[in-house]
């Protein structure tokens, strides 16, 4: 596959003579909003019929020769993709280039909730190729343990399962106000209402026709840490058939006091649950400092970091289909689209710049006198995340979530060997 940027006075007519395509798919694969106007370090996915270059860690006993046999190619190619490469000094933990006709192959989970789109239905059906499941955002629970649903899940349960793509009931420690830590410590240090919440939650996948449960408590207090791992302990026994999702905050090191992460313990989650998805998302987080929402740097160390406690058959790592528009020096932000964020970096006039450490694009703009700076991805940050997944032979990823426009996303997934059930 081929990325383009940007430079300063080149036009779409250029850049598609270049490669041999047309303005409109690229205009259509990046969604762009004409055909007249870019900007430089615009990062632009060019679609072409080539693959995907993978991604590798050596491994003891491997061999050029070896590699290019198990991933169909040939030694030369591998050689030429990674300059300065000595075949005949290859180490055990180096990471290298291989160009290869063999598809990655990982799952992906999409996170919607319902009523956030009104096109969603509709775009559900472009996407769902590349979508192993579907988790849906619309269930809380009372202070004493019982789950219900608070938004119009039907249409998307059914419309999943003609999809081919596995719906799973989202469950989340929200009330009114956003997520809860005190309806989280209330349910799990009783017994009682560790047991109804159970119970509930069994009743509601089954009677409304999930294929499994996506537990996504928040801000859990830190002396319900074993709670949890009791309640997720009872949840799996109860659940049959039905496949246990668990979402963690994203950590470098276990810090049990912690009021964010200390209630997770990764190591047992890992044993009880079926997946686990790191949520490797808002290293910039809505409030804070103008910060790249997922630099690849701290991925990589909570990546390593999970994988000394969680099988990498069952890691999932969360990627933003977002970006965050922050007023400088002030703790005013919103959260827009990666579409969107692209397409107000061109509207604006602004050059995009790409920070090679985060791997992450954003940009510079003014409104009257008020300083915006704007993170988001990109078709560049998204493969470098896809390599690190490819590196490490993750699980797959999650997205947060569906109802945000990303079409360089989904157009890097028609690449990939989506895993289906």
């Amino acid at each position: 596959m081929a990325v383009h940027v940007v430079r300063s006075g080149e036009n779409l007519w250029a850049i598609a003579r270049t490669y041999g395509v047309s303005i409109q798919s690229i205009v259509d694969v990046n969604g762009l909003p004409s055909t007249s106007l870019i900007i430089p370090g615009l990062g632009l996915y060019i679609p072409d019929q080539q693959p995907i270059t993978r991604y590798y860690q050596i491994k003891a006993g491997d061999t050029l020769w070896r590699l290019a046999l198990q991933f169909r190619t040939s030694v030369s190619s591998i050689v030429s993709a990674n300059p300065g490469l000595d075949p005949n000094r290859l180490y055990i933990g180096q990471n290298i280039n291989i160009p290869s006709p063999v598809k990655p192959r990982f799952s992906t989970l999409g996170f919607i909730v319902p009523g956030a789109s009104q096109t969603f239905l509709n775009d559900f059906e472009k996407i769902a190729p590349n979508l192993t499941f579907v988790a849906v955002a619309a269930f809380t629970f009372t202070a004493e343990g019982y789950a219900y649903v608070v938004g119009n899940d039907a249409p998307i349960v059914l419309k999943s399962k003609e999809l081919n793509v596995i719906p799973l009931l989202l469950i989340q420690n929200t009330t009114a106000s956003g997520f809860s830590k005190e309806l989280a410590g209330i349910v799990l240090a009783s017994p009682t209402y560790r047991r109804n919440l159970v119970a509930s939650l069994v009743n509601l996948a089954n009677q409304r026709g999930y294929g499994g449960i996506s537990v996504d408590l928040e801000f859990i207090p830190p002396p319900q840490r074993e709670d949890f791992n009791t309640f997720l302990r009872d949840l799996k026994a109860a659940m049959g058939n039905l496949i246990l999702h668990v979402n963690v905050h994203a950590k470098t090191e276990d810090i049990p006091t912690n009021p964010i992460i200390g209630a997770y313990d990764y190591k047992t989650i890992g044993e009880i649950a079926d997946i686990v998805a790191v949520m490797t998302i808002d290293y910039g987080y809505p409030g804070g400092p103008p910060d790249p929402v997922s630099p690849l740097w701290w991925i990589a160390l909570v990546v390593r970091y999970s994988l000394t406690l969680i099988p990498r058959e069952k890691l999932q790592i969360g990627l933003p289909l977002y970006g965050h528009d922050k007023v400088v020096s002030t703790n005013q932000y919103r959260a827009l689209s990666v579409l969107d964020a692209q397409n107000l970096a061109i509207s604006t006039g602004a050059v995009v710049q790409y920070d090679t450490a985060a791997r992450s694009p954003w940009f510079r703009y003014w409104k009257g006198t008020e300083e915006h700076i704007v993170w988001f991805e990109d078709i560049r940050s998204y493969i470098e995340k896809y390599r690190l997944i490819d590196l490490y032979q993750l699980y797959g990823a999650t997205y947060w979530q569906l109802s945000l426009k990303a079409p360089q996303n989904w157009a890097y997934l028609d690449k990939v060997d989506v895993i289906k059930l």
